[in-house]
């Protein structure tokens, strides 16, 4: 049975934080337009491909955007990106999304995620947070095989709705438990 160090496991923490700074997910750099571009990208090609989710948005009182979410691990893992919170269609804040973990796992992937805030209360808890933090009170939408959003009566009821989309690379299941959002400025 092999032993791992402290040491081992620093340095694949800090090979898995190298890695996803350098997927060039904005990690280190971007301003508001470039992030609102991002976000507008990102939103046009959600409602392209499930043009069920813009329905979903017509109801939500806030929509966060993260264009781009980098993970990656070995033994050691995290995630960052950047994005924007949009009511009624106009940016008023922008977000980082940043996570850890440890466990088995392996690999490198890139996604976007939509979180459709569905309630007054729940965007207000969002926003007044510190750091709001993903977890139970978060339902995910399903893309079926004909590109609509599924979105049973328990998801429609949940103060907050989770879409992930457009997943790359070699890691396998992608969630948003235990990502932390904080307000930044870019």
């Amino acid at each position: 049975m092999t032993h791992m160090t402290r040491r081992a496991v620093t340095l694949m923490g800090l090979a898995a934080a190298g890695t996803t700074a350098a997927c060039g997910n904005g990690f280190g750099g971007g301003n508001a337009a470039q992030i609102d571009a991002r976000v507008q990208s990102t939103l046009g090609q959600l409602y392209a491909q499930y043009p069920s989710a813009s329905q979903v948005a017509a109801k939500a009182t806030g929509v966060l955007v993260m264009p781009l979410i980098t993970e990656a691990g070995l033994g050691i893992g995290g995630g960052y990106g950047r994005g924007a919170l949009l009511i009624d269609g106009a940016t008023v804040d922008y977000y980082s999304a940043a996570k850890g973990n440890i466990g088995l796992q392996i690999g490198a992937q890139q996604y976007s995620h939509v979180l459709f805030f569905m309630t007054d209360d729940a965007l207000l808890n969002f926003r007044r947070s510190p750091g709001w933090a993903a977890g139970a009170d978060v339902e995910y939408a399903v893309p079926t095989e004909g590109g609509a959003l599924a979105t049973e009566t328990t998801t429609a009821l949940a103060p907050v709705i989770a879409f992930l989309f457009g997943q790359a690379g070699l890691r396998i299941g992608a969630t948003l438990e235990g990502t932390k959002y904080t307000r930044i400025i870019p």
